[in-house]
Order: C-alpha cells, then sequence, then structure tokens
C-alpha cells in the first residue's frame, strides 16, 4: 500500500470515529490522537525528509487535505455536541418554579445549655448571680480548700485527669499544687469567697471532668452548676426551702424533694436530696426502682474550715452550698433513661427538645 493509500485509509477511519463519537470528551481524544504531538497524522508531516524528492509534493498535499479535512470535522461534530450538551445540561438543573418551596429548618438550643439557661433563670430570678471560672484548676482551689487534703480519701471518688505536676514531691501546697481539670465548679466557689464582697448569693455553672467509663448514669466530661450563699444568720432551713423551691420551679409544681443524710468534706451537715419520680408520680417504677425517688444532689451547710481557709470569719458568717449535674437534672426531668443519649448527636432524640 503506498503512503496516498494509508493516508486515504486514515483519513476516512478518523472521520468515521469522529461521526461516532458520542460526546466532546470523545472528540477530544480523537484530536489527540489523530492530530497531537504523537498522533498519526502529525507522524506523517514528521516523516516527510524521508518522501523520495519526486513524491513529496504529492504526499504533502495529500497530508494537509486529510489534516484539513478532519480539523473541520472535529469543529463541526464539537459544535453539534457542546450544543446538546449544554441543552442536557439545562434540563437537568431546570427548576420547577410552581413547587412549593422548602422552608430551612431552625435549629434550637441543645438540651444540656437549655437545662442550664433555664436554671440559672430560677436562681437569677432568687437574686443570685452568675459565676465563672476556670476549667484548668489547681490542686489547691479543687481539693485544699474544699477541706480534703492530699491524704483525704474523698479523692479516690473524684479521680480527675491531671495535666502537670509542678511540685515534683507530690506535696500540695498552696501556689504550687498539681495542675488538673476541675472535678466540680466548688473551685469557683473558693475564688468567690477570696475575692468577692459578703454577702454571696451565686450559681457556678461549667464543664466538669472525671475517670468514669460513660454508662447510663455516667460520664467522663459532664456539666455542673453548684451554689453558694454566705451570709450572716444563713441556716440549713434556708437551704432546704431553697432547694426545694428550685426543684418545683424546674420539675414542676407537684414533685416533692427528700433529704437523706450524706458526708461531703466540704459541708457539715451534709444532705443528699432526692425528686419525687416523675414517671410514677412517688408510687414506684423502673424508673426509680420502685423508691418513688430519684437521686438529685448534694448540698449542706459550709464547713467552717472552708470558711476559714478562704478569709471569712464562721462565728460571724455562715452559709449553705449545694452542686448537682446538668445532664442528670435533663434525663431526670425527661425521663431519658441514658446520660449518653444527649451526646450522641441523634437528631430524632434532639429534636424532641
Amino acid at each position: 500500500m503506498t503512503i496516498i493509500e494509508e493516508l486515504d485509509s486514515l483519513r476516512g477511519s478518523v472521520l468515521d470515529a469522529i461521526a461516532k463519537a458520542q460526546d466532546t470528551s470523545a472528540l477530544e481524544d480523537i484530536r489527540v490522537a489523530t492530530l497531537g504531538k504523537s498522533g498519526t497524522l502529525t507522524a506523517y508531516l514528521r516523516s516527510m525528509g524521508s518522501v523520495p524528492k519526486e513524491q513529496k509534493a504529492e504526499v504533502g498535499r495529500a497530508v494537509n487535505e486529510a489534516r484539513g479535512a478532519v480539523e473541520g470535522a472535529l469543529e463541526a461534530a464539537r459544535e453539534q455536541l457542546a450544543a446538546q450538551e449544554l441543552a442536557a445540561s439545562i434540563a437537568s438543573d431546570a427548576v420547577d418554579v410552581t413547587l412549593p418551596g422548602r422552608a430551612q429548618q431552625i435549629g434550637t438550643r441543645h438540651l444540656i445549655n437549655a437545662m442550664i439557661d433555664e436554671m440559672a433563670d430560677v436562681f437569677l430570678g432568687l437574686g443570685y448571680s452568675v459565676i465563672e471560672g476556670p476549667e484548668v484548676e489547681t490542686d489547691y482551689y479543687n481539693f485544699e480548700a474544699l477541706n480534703a487534703p492530699p491524704d483525704h480519701p474523698s479523692r479516690s471518688m473524684q479521680d480527675t485527669f491531671y495535666v502537670k505536676d509542678l511540685s515534683g514531691d507530690g506535696s500540695a501546697v498552696k501556689g504550687e499544687s498539681d495542675v488538673l481539670l476541675r472535678t466540680q465548679t466548688s473551685g469557683v466557689q473558693v475564688h468567690a469567697m477570696e475575692d468577692r464582697p459578703l454577702p454571696i448569693y451565686a450559681i457556678m455553672p461549667g464543664k466538669v471532668y472525671r475517670r468514669d467509663v460513660a454508662d447510663p448514669s455516667h460520664l467522663p466530661q459532664f456539666h455542673q452548676i453548684e451554689g453558694l450563699v454566705v451570709d450572716k444568720g444563713i441556716t440549713f432551713g434556708d437551704l432546704k426551702g431553697t432547694l426545694d423551691f428550685a426543684c418545683k420551679a424546674i420539675f414542676g409544681p407537684d414533685r416533692r424533694t427528700r433529704f437523706r443524710a450524706h458526708y461531703f468534706p466540704f459541708t457539715e451537715p451534709s444532705a443528699e436530696v432526692d425528686v419525687s419520680c416523675g414517671v410514677c408520680g412517688g408510687e414506684g417504677c423502673r424508673m426509680c426502682k420502685g423508691t418513688g425517688w430519684l437521686e438529685l444532689l448534694g448540698c449542706g451547710m459550709v464547713d467552717p474550715n472552708v470558711l476559714e481557709m478562704s478569709g471569712i470569719d464562721p462565728e460571724v458568717y455562715s452559709g449553705f452550698a449545694f452542686g448537682l449535674g446538668v445532664e442528670r437534672a435533663a434525663c431526670l426531668k425527661y425521663n431519658v433513661p441514658d446520660l449518653r443519649m444527649l451526646l450522641e448527636g441523634d437528631m430524632r432524640f434532639l429534636r424532641q427538645f
């Protein structure tokens, strides 16, 4: 087969491929394979030096004619296929303006934040202020100033995450204590007693951390609200009346409270407060394990040692303190059986609130 015949055959096959191309991408592949640097027609142009002198004019003319025919066919096909692709794209992206609009879903505050706001509103209505403090605290403010020295057994109940040991010998000296993630917001109470003028009526919301394994009733990170009152003539009756009012304001006027004697190193006397079960109304059910009561918070009269360590004369002033977990309160109010459900991000659950 002569070069002219090869060019005619190549021209016919390329034009046939162009006619069968389904999209502009296929056309580009044909163009590269034919007219690119390594294309078949380009190879003929590069080999003109080896063509006999008497055939160069004829072969050159045949190559140029083939190239022109291919380029013309490519351009025509590209315009046609591009128009088809544009029409298809417009059709697929078309918007039916007669369809009803899709309203943007409006978000709400998370149940935990909503509970913090709700409880804060209750105490703000009683004249309390809201105080926040550092989540990374020293051993002194988290334990020692709350009547729990380094060898106190109550520390093992609140094992936490230590950041850095500044003392080197494990001693707990004020200003040189271990640095840790706070286990309670009680440290904010100590800061308040040291820095604020008396009397003090305040609550302290915030995140706390403990080395607990997550289960239906425990979390390694949770939110807590603590309260502190320091004034002249404060009695346990003031504590009981305040918490009974707050529980009814938060959980409903039909809920009852019960105080049980307990122990905390920073209060004396101390008590646990239970709230009547909202599922059975106090009759006893699976939720309250047949008792009719659900444990809510701990409280007590501020220990005189705690007042003295903060520079307050316990012969003149007295006070009470309390603390409750926000997640636990939310679960008790809305009868949620597992604390972890508040943190899993399941919108089917969260949208209920």
